[in-house]
């Protein structure tokens, strides 16, 4: 250890705990410092620097925390065993590397997954494909080249209720919006197509929809999804050629849709050859019914994506169609951008295809669901709808409070979210509610506090009067 320490520290700007941390991270990495060597006490290190103890502890206590070092009781502080890389917390280890001052500004505007051991992996298998065939950093795409790719895709959405499937159904999307666009490409024909919505949805709907210069019309919905009956009163107004849903996670109610409900929908889609586009995008659990392509294989689209499970970073999606459309949809998507690059494909291939991958994705789930417990503990007493399989809460304000205005409030106090009408048509009418999504790139604690100064704002709505 004192081969590896100067008298003192070097002049340096940023933090002497930094430099510390630094200098004892760079000889574990050298070997310099081996597995098991302990380290001088804190005060003793303290010392010979010429710093403070409370410095010392906290470079330690950062290298302890990114797993490099170990703090035993009673017998001091030693160079720690080499970590499984997936098991290595990326997030964690940035959160203990901020500067001094805590910072209270938290966006729950989407959701932001932990890292639980995906970041280690993707950098995995990245070096593979580096390391690869140079040909894949050469040659356009080709169908045939992504049999395997899409063979991975089958199987890891092999225990989903999506009817037949195999791996010539799959078409690989740069996202699940990407998803939706090339469905609609697919599907919409008209020069001025209709498409529907649920009056609460999701603004990827109608944004995809404006590409295609659809008209958007909401239908009524209650706690269970899209009303059958209001649904059969627009068809016979209109001629709409497509109704988007989310019947597993309904975005932004957090609701779903009962395999009844599901059938009912179902009856009147036929009865007026409309097709129904599923997003499944934000289902982190199981399935709690059959998608409407199992239960409507002639007219039910499924899109999905690994934003939710595992990263949204990637931008991989998977688009399927009813069986006799497969070809259309296949069609659609190499029109518009031949397919993905051949290195992001391989790595959707090493990343699902690893065994480690559904258990990675369960760890998200259980992480986030902590996550979301800290909010009901923090705001049950408010109007709420949750599940912990759910990455958002939805909260109906209490009386007092507009949306728009608690959203406001809220920013004001450093928390970003979601107000009810950013999910209404421009001409509908929104909830007095808000949507406040799971940040898993913060700690519980920050979160807790961030939860805490919701409420705080809820206890007090304002008591203006304005005329």
């Amino acid at each position: 250890m004192d081969t590896i320490w100067p008298e003192a520290l070097p002049k340096s700007k940023g933090p002497k705990y930094t430099l510390v941390a630094d200098t004892i991270r760079k000889a574990i990495e050298n070997k310099t410092l081996e597995v098991g060597k302990k380290l001088p006490p804190v005060r003793e290190l303290a010392y010979r620097l010429q710093i403070t103890p409370g410095t010392v502890a906290r470079a330690y206590t950062i290298l302890t925390d990114e797993g490099l070092l170990q703090a035993e009781v009673g017998r001091g502080t030693f160079v720690a065993p080499p970590r499984s890389p997936i098991l290595d917390d990326v997030w964690s280890r940035q959160l203990h590397l901020r500067d001094d001052k805590y910072d209270s500004n938290v966006s729950l505007f989407s959701p932001r997954l932990p890292d639980v051991g995906q970041v280690s992996l993707i950098r995995e298998c990245l070096e593979k494909i580096a390391q690869g065939d140079p040909r894949m950093f050469m040659n356009y795409p080709t169908r045939d080249a992504y049999q395997q790719v899409r063979q991975v895709v089958a199987d890891w959405l092999s225990d989903l209720p999506l009817g037949s499937l195999n791996a010539d159904d799959i078409v690989l999307t740069h996202g699940g919006q990407s998803g939706i666009c090339v469905v609609f490409q697919t599907v919409l024909r008209d020069p001025k197509p209709v498409v529907l919505v649920e009056d609460l949805s999701y603004a990827g709907f109608r944004r995809a929809g404006e590409l295609m210069r659809a008209e958007v019309i909401g239908v009524k919905m209650d706690k269970w999804g899209i009303s059958p009956d209001a649904l059969d009163h627009i068809l016979r107004q209109t001629k709409a050629q497509a109704i988007c849903v989310s019947p597993e996670v309904q975005n932004p109610t957090g609701g779903h849709s009962p395999l009844e409900r599901r059938k009912e929908v179902v009856e009147v889609a036929r009865k007026y050859e409309l097709q129904i586009i599923e997003d499944d995008c934000y289902r982190m659990g199981d399935a709690r019914a059959p998608s409407y392509r199992a239960l409507a294989p002639e007219r039910g689209w499924h899109v999905s994506s690994i934003s939710k499970t595992l990263t949204p970073a990637l931008r991989v999606g998977f688009a399927i169609a009813p069986k006799e459309r497969s070809v259309d949809l296949r069609r659609s998507a190499e029109y518009g951008y031949f397919g993905l690059a051949q290195p992001l494909a391989e790595l959707t291939r090493l990343l699902l295809g690893h065994p480690e991958a559904r258990q990675l994705a369960r760890d998200v789930r259980i992480k986030m669901g902590e996550y979301v417990r800290v909010a009901v503990n923090a705001l049950g007493g408010f109007d709420l709808n949750w599940d912990s399989e759910i990455p958002f809460v939805w909260l109906h304000l209490p009386s007092g409070w507009r949306s728009a205005a608690f959203s406001r409030a809220a920013e004001r106090e450093g928390i970003q979210l979601r107000s009810a009408d950013e999910f209404a048509l421009r001409d509908g009418r929104a909830p007095n509610a808000v949507r406040i999504a799971v940040n898993g790139h913060v700690s519980l604690d920050q979160f807790e506090d961030a939860m805490l100064r919701l409420r705080a704002l809820l206890d007090n709505p304002p008591e203006q009067i304005s005329v």
